[in-house]
């Protein structure tokens, strides 16, 4: 009897033991600022790389960068991002992108790191574009949004001759554009010491104001399968500074990159961004084009990746260039009959054209595609868009794809 006792009171402290631990371990929500209201812009004269500084200005303004320490949960989490962009008084369409240096990556192209340039110095090839893939002890920057800015939201948003540019479908110009992304799948990229940039191919000293903020969800629900995931950086053609370039070259050939899937993981997904940009009317960014993603030869996608909702964003860009259009309608009520053809004239914006895979104003969300039975080892990656336009002088014809893989136990 009195080794029951003692084995049920051993239980009972067992029991309370692990339940001070969980309770330690929790965490509870969190939101983390990764960028406060920030200005991105290109003047060389006032933005200098001060490394010193909380948030680091690259490339005359084009880039900030700062590295932020992150919440590590013991519990399961979903991981979401938030962002928020007004123009500066810039009225222009842009790409941007909002990326983590990967921890694998010894180099980055940011620090101005002397054996990155070494590594990355023989650019006289136009078919080399460094920093784009893996390479010896660098990794390419994981993008965790896409997006691209709208013609001058919030800033040209109140401007009285910009009303009469409104069509009859929008109440008001919008003051800001708002992005909202999952992402959970990076989690373990998105914990401790991380460095986070944001990038704005701007041009003007006006530039945009821009903010983002991670919100960590916290419960008790099965840790989820993230808890435990790997994630291994392959492809970024964003062109953020030099060494790199404009990625044109998917007209010579295809992106190819080998990479490593370690033991141990049951499952795989490869998350695949792009767009296609420049050329002006019959460039890649107005004429569809194939995209052909493969892994080992077996084919994972095979679309063409495109936005023909591009007029539901109109509320967003008050500065957009705007024509008129005649074309036959009928109006009137359909129930009664009471209806009549008539030649109408209507607003068409250049903000409306459907474009390859982004509007204005857009997030661009990753394509996910299951690496079934994938086993441990190397593998090749390859990316083919072999009817891209070759690029013509000025004309900037190019391709921003980015892609990484998700390994889970």
């Amino acid at each position: 009897m009195k080794n029951r006792l003692i084995f049920a009171i051993s239980i009972i402290t067992l029991f309370s033991c692990n339940n001070t631990e969980t309770s330690e371990k929790a965490i509870g929500d969190k939101t983390i600022q990764l960028f406060p209201k920030s200005h991105i812009n290109f003047s060389p004269d006032e933005n200098k790389t001060n490394l010193e500084d909380s948030i680091i200005k690259i490339d005359n303004g084009r880039i900030l960068l700062r590295k932020i320490i992150l919440p590590k949960y013991n519990k399961n989490v979903a991981v979401s991002l938030s962002a928020e962009l007004t123009s500066a008084g810039d009225p222009w369409d842009k790409t941007g992108s909002l990326f983590i240096i990967p921890k694998s990556s010894k180099l980055n192209f940011l620090t101005e790191n002397k054996k990155f340039n070494m590594l990355f110095s023989k650019n006289n090839d136009q078919d080399l574009f460094p920093g784009i893939v893996t390479e010896k002890e660098y990794n390419p920057s994981i993008e965790i949004l896409r997006f691209m800015t709208p013609f001058g939201v919030g800033f040209y948003s109140e401007d009285p001759k910009l009303q009469l540019r409104k069509p009859v479908y929008i109440p008001k110009w919008e003051n800001k554009v708002v992005w909202d992304e999952d992402v959970t799948q990076l989690l373990s990229e998105l914990e401790g010491e991380v460095w986070v940039g944001v990038f704005i191919d701007v041009w003007t000293k006006e530039g945009y104001n821009f903010e983002a903020k991670l919100i960590y969800n916290e419960s008790d629900a099965p840790v989820d399968p993230y808890r435990e995931s790997k994630v291994i950086p392959l492809v970024n053609t964003n062109r953020y500074i030099g060494p790199e370039r404009l990625f044109d070259g998917f007209n010579r050939k295809d992106i190819e990159v080998e990479f490593n899937i370690p033991k141990g993981y049951s499952s795989a997904n490869l998350y695949y961004i792009t767009t296609g940009h420049g050329g002006h009317s019959g460039g890649d960014e107005f004429v569809k084009k194939v995209n052909i993603v493969s892994v080992d030869g077996s084919v994972l996608y095979n679309e063409v990746p495109w936005r023909d909702d591009c007029a539901s964003f109109r509320r967003f860009n008050p500065h957009s260039g705007v024509w008129t259009e005649k074309r036959l309608a009928r109006t009137g009520n359909l129930k009664t009959g009471d209806t009549a053809e008539k030649e109408i004239e209507e607003f068409v914006a250049s903000s409306d054209y459907s474009r390859s895979n982004w509007c204005p104003g857009s997030q661009v969300d990753p394509i996910v595609m299951p690496l079934k039975n994938i086993s441990g080892g190397k593998h090749i990656l390859k990316i083919s868009i072999t009817e891209a336009q070759k690029e013509i002088e000025g004309e900037m014809n190019h391709w921003n794809v980015s892609a990484y893989i998700v390994l889970r136990k």
